[in-house]
């Protein structure tokens, strides 16, 4: 998995990619269509943020490069790969139980808070991207 030099794609199999960590300078793409929704995304070494239809969907301290990403109301799934250790936060449903798993191995599970955020470690090394799934439980 590389960067995504382009900021955000579409690919073929119906689900997103985004972000550069590699950039100096925060670079950003607004109003960026798929699947009948806009995505806004900003990303450079520090940070890299996703909205959809102006609402919060991920953000990643430092920043990160994603793949695959798609998101139901079932929950969350992406690939990441970074340069280092990510802080990474994602916008879900308010006050809902969700099991994490990183590499397919069970984390753990996290209830979000008032505003739907979910706050997760992951630990990142270049050129290895590392699966992310976040189902949410009944």
């Amino acid at each position: 998995m590389a960067v995504v030099s382009e900021l955000i794609r579409s690919e073929a199999d119906g689900t997103i990619s985004f972000g550069d960590y590699t950039l100096g300078s925060k670079s950003k793409l607004d109003n960026f269509e798929h699947g009948g929704d806009l995505f806004k995304v900003k990303t450079f070494r520090e940070i890299t943020k996703l909205e959809k239809n102006g609402m919060f969907v991920y953000e990643s301290v430092p920043g990160t490069a994603v793949a695959h990403m798609t998101a139901t109301e079932a929950g969350v799934e992406f690939q990441v790969e970074g340069p280092e250790d990510a802080e990474i936060t994602l916008g879900l449903q308010e006050e809902a139980d969700y099991k994490i798993e990183v590499d397919g191995n069970n984390v753990g599970e996290m209830k979000t808070n008032l505003g739907g955020k979910l706050t997760l470690s992951v630990e990142l090394n270049e050129g290895t991207p590392v699966s992310v799934k976040v189902v949410k439980l009944s």
